[in-house]
């Protein structure tokens, strides 16, 4: 992840989302949700001090609730503590699934129509992105996929209806600035038309 980070902020990128830990993960084995949760941990705990000198906010998506209460509250401190950071804003989507998420911004839209506050006839696609976890990012324009797969695997679906898709047979670990720079060209040389007629 830090050669990642240190990459997207090379590269003068703005916006990073990371797929850290899916919803889906929670049915691995016991013994290994263990080590990754401990992983995350370590991570919020010896990484912070380093992101705020890159000037990396951080950001977390995702059910929250599924972590133990000193987890949360590492993601609340980091989160807190990176406030301020303008270089680079870091999403990590962590017990995050994107069906989920369209279901709970469904479920806040109903409510809201419920309680009077919204109209159903204003509900269009910018006022339901509203109540997505994701309300105040941008869209992504590229996506890329390690380890040789050819799948979103329930990651930001209605936010990459118009993503560029890269996909990478490098391994997660293995990823480096390179395969970062190699996938920042491919996107370049994509002309983006978003559903109109070439210019």
């Amino acid at each position: 992840m830090r050669r990642v980070i240190e990459a997207a902020i090379a590269q003068d990128v703005k916006w990073l989302t990371i797929y850290a830990f899916s919803s889906e993960n929670w049915r691995r084995p016991a013994d290994e949700v263990l080590d990754l949760t401990g992983l995350l941990r370590q991570y919020l705990r010896s990484e912070i001090a380093e992101l705020t000198a890159n000037g990396v906010r951080l950001r977390f998506i995702g059910d929250r609730c599924r972590f133990d209460g000193g987890i949360q509250s590492d993601l609340r401190d980091a989160e807190r503590g990176t406030t301020h950071n303008e270089r680079l804003n870091l999403t990590i989507a962590l017990s995050y699934g994107a069906r989920a998420e369209i279901v709970a911004a469904a479920r806040a839209a109903a409510e809201a129509v419920r309680a009077g506050i919204l109209d159903p006839e204003k509900l269009d696609e910018k006022v339901f992105a509203g109540f997505l976890a994701t309300a105040d990012m941008p869209d992504p324009d590229l996506i890329i996929r390690t380890s040789g797969e050819r799948r979103l695997s329930n990651f930001l679906l209605w936010q990459a209806a118009y993503a560029e898709l890269v996909f990478q047979d490098v391994l997660w670990p293995d990823f480096a600035a390179e395969h970062f720079a190699a996938a920042l060209a491919e996107f370049a040389r994509r002309e983006r038309r978003f559903g109109a007629r070439p210019a």
